[in-house]
């Protein structure tokens, strides 16, 4: 699960995932992100900001080895 952060080509979105990681020198979680290239199939429109389902598939191009599954909440744009 992620949030869109850019629309590249016609079939490709960047997702951007947010996950906590501790710090145990601090006693506190920090903030991480990770973008993923993901493939957009021609059945699913997709907009800025939308909250979307990737899983990873068969590597179907240098940097694109996940698949948008489907929108799980529209963004607000």
């Amino acid at each position: 699960v992620g949030k869109v952060v850019k629309l590249r080509a016609k079939k490709l979105a960047v997702v951007e995932k947010e996950y906590l990681v501790y710090v145990r020198k601090y006693k506190r979680y920090e903030r991480r992100r990770s973008r993923i290239h993901a493939r957009v199939p021609p059945c699913i429109s997709l907009s800025l900001g939308d909250n979307v389902l990737i899983g990873e598939t068969r590597p179907l191009a240098k940097s694109v080895s996940w698949v948008v599954l489907g929108v799980l909440k529209k963004g607000e744009q």
